[in-house]
């Protein structure tokens, strides 16, 4: 269609289809499972699921490629693509919500994050399409539709049971111990001043001589809580890797009670972290 036989409304169905997206996105973060009360199958879980996000990639290519360059789609074009991509966010959706909860609390949020950062990236796509039609790819458009591939590919990376999401769990944690860690030495190694840059930011709004009343130098009681602190951070380091290996080998999610039993070693190690991301930001 040309850009003078082009109507506004001919865009309301991408539009719906937009606000339709987000609903979805924000239903998957906040909904709960559809519980079963039959048998499940992972494997078969896997393999829907791995179905329906390679549809939601397809659509969205197809979409960016229709809104690449003029001629526009005709609005018969438009509702046929919006039809399409709808369908496929519906069964990524659906097949999300068969995930239950019996199959690991760790492993439902790694799906549900991956899912949504989906369903976020085609929302994105649709908004800068919807914000430009008819010009030729931009950047911005070709941008959004590589975050939708991102966000799809995602998925070929995550964790196929429980001991696999709580062992990322675990890996995140010990990686936010280690960094805690070497921030500690690396202020401990400063002779004085350890906040200079802090206080340099602070002072631009301050009077000059603001400085001088300040002790911002390490006593000699500072490095020894410091010590300890360091001695914790290297327990609870060397507790998670220990913690870790226990996991990857002997970690059988095989039955609901140890499903359950590995999500609480992940809320166990979680209680880790505040205290790495306090010292971090301090």
């Amino acid at each position: 269609m040309s850009a003078d036989n082009w109507r506004p409304d001919a865009l309301l169905p991408l539009r719906n289809l937009c606000n339709s997206v987000k609903c979805s996105r924000d239903r998957v973060r906040d909904g709960e499972s559809n519980e079963s009360s039959g048998s499940f199958s992972l494997s078969n879980f896997w393999e829907i699921m791995n179905e329906a996000v390679k549809s939601v990639s397809q659509e969205a290519t197809k979409l960016s490629v229709m809104f690449s360059k003029p001629p526009l789609p005709s609005e018969e074009g438009c509702v046929k693509i919006a039809e399409s991509v709808q369908k496929s966010v519906l069964t990524l959706t659906t097949v999300y919500f068969w995930l239950p909860k019996s199959q690991g609390i760790s492993l439902r949020k790694t799906v549900r994050d991956a899912t949504t950062g989906v369903l976020d990236g085609l929302a994105q796509l649709l908004e800068v399409v919807l914000s430009s039609p008819g010009e030729s790819l931009s950047q911005e458009q070709l941008m959004s539709t590589g975050g939708v591939w991102a966000a799809c590919d995602r998925f070929n990376q995550l964790p196929r049971d429980n001991r696999g999401a709580v062992l990322g769990v675990l890996a995140s944690c010990v990686g936010l111990v280690k960094d805690a860690s070497e921030e500690m030495e690396q202020a401990l190694s400063e002779a004085q001043d350890p906040f200079r840059e802090v206080l340099d930011d602070e002072e631009d709004e301050e009077d000059e001589g603001a400085r001088g009343d300040r002790d911002t130098d390490w006593t000699e009681s500072d490095r020894q809580l410091i010590a300890r602190c360091q001695g914790l951070m290297k327990a609870s380091g060397a507790s998670l890797r220990k913690l870790s290996t226990a996991v990857r080998n002997n970690g059988t999610p095989d039955r609901e009670e140890n499903v359950s039993q590995l999500d609480d070693l992940a809320d166990a190690a979680r209680d880790v972290s505040p205290w790495c991301v306090s010292w971090r930001v301090s």
